[in-house]
């Protein structure tokens, strides 16, 4: 079978190697789509994501979709769920799995993710989707699940209002379940325009450009918001959740910077008693949740995708990550 591999920064290179032997608790998967994200982006450009580093070649990839390739349940559709954790340790019965230290997770470390045409995985893991859902739109699942933990960490409900400083995919597909929520006035800022224009077509009541190192113009008489969202992984991202919630407000930290170091304005946050939580990953019944809402058609997932790439062609597909000059890239290993 065919297998991407990255074995430095900016070295990825594409291997034969043999089908997986599923284990008695797994089955095995063929894959049919994996979207690229922000934290592949820092395995490629870096070599690794914040203390983790490659140890030797690694198969990136954890938004995963594909079809059961043998066994009982062949043919059936699947999102992968890309996190092992223990399921003993105190984190874990506490209802944390998502912070457990022995944690095994698609694409890294040394747990290897879905860049290959065939993965085994476990049984209780390999979550069905519905027939009518297109197999690119399963890899998208997982960054909803994202966003779905962040809201909950958020502690919304209808009628507030919300801003999402960072409009990648997954500051759109929060933007969507804002919306859906009943959220509003959502307010969001991007670096980017296309991404600006983005947020406005996923239902973001004002969108404004702003800079990597700034602020937008005006930013002062914009607002406040009840909650607010760091989905960019950059200081003055999280400056702009700083100024523009309200007092007494909350601030979800999803991105994840370029280095291991993340600051902002100390003063401001405490003269407006602040509530800062950092998010990481989610939990298992957030994809549940994800595959839900996109089959109710509370979420939508449609417009994205704006590239997609055959294995052979992975190379070209980090370097279009890189530039970020589209929305969401996935990759069709067994296209």
């Amino acid at each position: 079978m065919e297998v991407l591999r990255i074995h430095a920064a900016a070295d990825v290179r594409l291997h034969d190697e043999p089908t997986p032997l599923p284990a008695p608790d797994e089955e095995l998967v063929r894959i049919t789509a994996v979207g690229l994200c922000g934290s592949d982006l820092h395995w490629y450009e870096d070599g690794g994501i914040g203390r983790a580093r490659i140890s030797e070649p690694l198969v990136l990839g954890h938004e995963v979709g594909g079809v059961i390739a043998d066994g009982p349940r062949e043919g059936l559709r699947v999102a992968v769920e890309p996190a092992r954790p223990c399921g003993h340790c105190a984190t874990c019965l506490a209802g944390d799995a998502n912070l457990c230290a022995d944690v095994r997770f698609c694409g890294h470390g040394t747990t290897h993710g879905g860049l290959r045409t065939f993965m085994a995985w476990p049984r209780r893991l390999l979550l069905p989707v519905p027939e009518r859902m297109a197999d690119d739109e399963v890899a998208l699942l997982e960054p909803l699940g994202i966003a779905l933990h962040a809201i909950g960490l958020a502690h919304v409900r209808a009628g507030m209002s919300a801003g999402v400083f960072g409009c990648g995919p997954v500051g759109l597909l929060l933007i969507r379940t804002l919306r859906a929520l009943g959220l509003g006035p959502i307010l969001a800022t991007d670096a980017l325009p296309h991404r600006v224009e983005a947020a406005l077509a996923s239902g973001a009541t004002e969108a404004r450009l702003s800079s990597v190192e700034g602020q937008p113009d005006d930013i002062d008489s914009w607002g406040p918001v009840d909650v607010a969202f760091e989905v960019a992984g950059e200081d003055a991202a999280l400056d702009t959740a700083l100024r523009m919630v309200r007092l007494g407000g909350r601030v979800v930290v999803v991105g994840i910077p370029p280095t291991d170091q993340t600051t902002f304005g100390a003063s401001l946050a405490r003269e407006k008693g602040l509530t800062l939580v950092m998010s990481r990953r989610m939990q298992s019944q957030h994809l549940l949740r994800a595959i839900e809402l996109v089959d109710d058609g509370v979420v939508d997932l449609g417009g994205l995708i704006t590239a997609r790439y055959p294995l052979r062609e992975g190379r070209a597909a980090f370097e279009a990550l890189v530039s970020r000059t589209g929305l969401k890239i996935v990759v069709q290993p067994s296209a």
